[in-house]
């Protein structure tokens, strides 16, 4: 259901962006740079269409970035000068540049060095290596346990002393309270692994990475499959084809719709090299006790029951615990690589740090009282689940940019602004350079895009020529959305150049 905006108010001398904006002069206002509005057109995108937003920023530069002009921005909290603003105020779905609400949140709300546990309990006696009950693995919503994690837990269980279980290993996940969803609800792409729900003990993604491999002595492709997965049959090759690359993975004619079992029953061009094709599993609910069952297995451990789900018993023991990355590494990967699944664990986590237990609605609400004390009475964003991967989330260009605003100055700073990606180095704008090698912008922006069937986003820092950083926010929702983002790379050229 969707959900209006929400201005929340303070006190009286705060203003709303979108207010301090009428009170500017009108040459603040400027209209849309040609070459952007050119490209607009060629597009076939209309400016009613589209919302932007640039500011010079206020503060110091972090160490990642060059120093800001003294002078030129405003504080935090004053109505900021104003470069460019088009639409400032209208309400657009960002697509993934909801996550820089999602992550500036979770640096200021959580801290850089938050970390979550997760931890391993037994329910019976141990003697020599033999676990007389069930080994309960308890989630806590760890946004990247990953297979390198995963085995390392498990091990760490052994080295302790439990290499036997008689009973089961239980899965616990009920840090989060989400319900389920089919993984193809969004966009009828189940098998894409951005679609992955979020759980709360997530593994690997619930996604297997399928690597060819040319044997032209062969004539075969070898296949292999990370993470090991028990219970499923994978073919270890499939014969080579001649001729271009082309469409690999159509010509595959793969089959996933068994949780048992994967066909390839096409050929691989010999020309395509090694590839890697990521695929969501099929049944997503047993990914995780599946893994677990083989990683298990493959470190030398004994079960002689099954893995499956359950809750920690209060009489449990605690065994081993680990934690994950820091909050800084997490929100680097969620925005360089923009990791929807990610960011929603985050964004649970929210709520289960308050509450004991993270569900969508209790972090929405946790959220908005955040934005109230932040930001005053500018307008709050409408948030689903916090990565962008909604039909129902909404910003404006204002709003996003009081959040840049305040980002780039204090303790956060750093962080922040390192956990987007560099125009044409890394992260999601890497291929800026591709499109461009000349651009001005290159090393010297700092951005999230977002990108859904009618949206195309782009929002984060760029350094002028002149030494001065700006905030840029720039969101369309058109039907011709995606055949704009040259558009955007002519925005983001036209900051960066101070015209």
């Amino acid at each position: 259901m969707f959900r209006p905006v929400v201005l929340f108010r303070c006190a009286a001398l705060h203003l709303t962006l979108g207010s301090a904006l009428a009170l500017l002069p009108a040459a603040s206002q400027a209209a849309l740079p040609p070459e952007f509005a050119q490209a607009l057109a060629r597009a076939g995108v209309p400016t009613d269409a589209v919302s932007v937003m640039v500011t010079p920023v206020p503060g110091a530069a972090s160490a990642s970035m060059t120093p800001v002009s003294a002078g030129r921005a405003g504080a935090v909290g004053t109505p900021p000068p104003v470069r460019l603003s088009h639409r400032a105020d209208a309400s657009m779905n960002p697509a993934s540049v909801m996550k820089l609400i999602t992550t500036y949140a979770g640096l200021d709300l959580l801290g850089t060095d938050f970390t979550w546990t997760n931890r391993v309990y037994v329910d019976g006696p141990v003697t020599d290596g033999v676990l007389d009950g069930n080994l309960i693995i308890r989630g806590s919503g760890d946004p990247k346990l990953v297979l390198e994690r995963v085995d390392a837990l498990l091990r760490q269980v052994m080295a302790q002393g439990v290499r036997e279980v008689r009973g089961d290993i239980v899965l616990d996940r009920s840090i989060f309270q989400v319900p389920e969803r089919h993984p193809g609800a969004f966009d009828d792409e189940p098998l894409r692994p951005y679609n992955a729900s979020p759980d709360g003990l997530l593994v690997n993604f619930k996604s297997l990475v399928f690597t060819f491999t040319p044997d032209p002595a062969r004539a075969q492709a070898l296949i292999r499959s990370e993470p090991p997965i028990a219970g499923v049959e994978i073919p270890a090759s499939l014969a080579l084809a001649p001729g271009p690359c082309g469409d690999w993975r159509a010509g595959l004619r793969a089959d996933f719709s068994s949780p048992d079992r994967v066909r390839f029953a096409g050929r691989y061009p010999a020309a395509c090299g090694e590839r890697l094709w990521p695929v969501a599993y099929v049944e997503p609910r047993a990914y995780a006790a599946r893994v677990v069952q083989a990683m298990w297995d493959a470190a030398g451990g004994r079960l002689q029951g099954r893995v499956r789900e359950g809750t920690t018993p209060a009489a449990a023991r605690l065994w081993v615990s680990a934690d994950s990355l820091p909050m800084g590494d997490i929100v680097a990967d969620i925005n360089k690589f923009s990791n929807n699944v990610m960011a929603q664990q985050l964004f649970l986590t929210f709520s289960s740090q308050e509450q004991g237990s993270g569900t969508f609605e209790g972090s929405r609400q946790r959220l908005q009282r955040w934005w109230r004390e932040r930001f005053g009475e500018q307008a709050a964003p409408v948030l689903e689940n916090g990565s962008g991967l909604s039909r129902e989330e909404r910003s404006s260009a204002a709003a996003l940019t009081a959040l840049l605003r305040r980002a780039a100055s204090g303790p956060l700073s750093g962080p922040f602004t390192q956990s987007l990606g560099i125009a044409g180095v890394d992260g999601t704008v890497a291929r800026m350079r591709e499109r461009n090698a000349a651009s001005q912008a290159l090393g010297n922006a700092w951005l999230k895009t977002g990108s859904l069937r009618d949206v195309a986003a782009v929002a984060g820092y760029v350094n002028g020529r002149s030494g001065q950083r700006y905030s840029l926010v720039a969101l369309i929702n058109h039907d011709n959305a995606n055949a704009a983002r040259p558009a955007l790379d002519q925005l983001v050229e036209w900051v960066a150049l101070d015209r």
